[in-house]
């Protein structure tokens, strides 16, 4: 890098039009799915990389 700001989300605009017209398929968003009562450890599996998204349910 040359003192800039890294420009690190600059594919998501051309990605997003693939998504949207089918021709890439994004999969599965949630990787981890909680009880309301284990928020704590939805958490807890982010922060340590065990999870990348996790659904709560009620």
């Amino acid at each position: 890098m040359n003192g800039g700001v890294a420009p690190v989300r600059n594919y998501v605009e051309d990605l997003l039009a693939d998504v949207w017209s089918g021709a890439i398929d994004p999969g599965r968003v949630f990787d981890l799915e909680v009880p309301l009562t284990e928020v704590a450890e939805a958490y807890a599996a982010m922060d340590e990389r065990r999870a990348v998204k996790v659904l709560v349910r009620p």
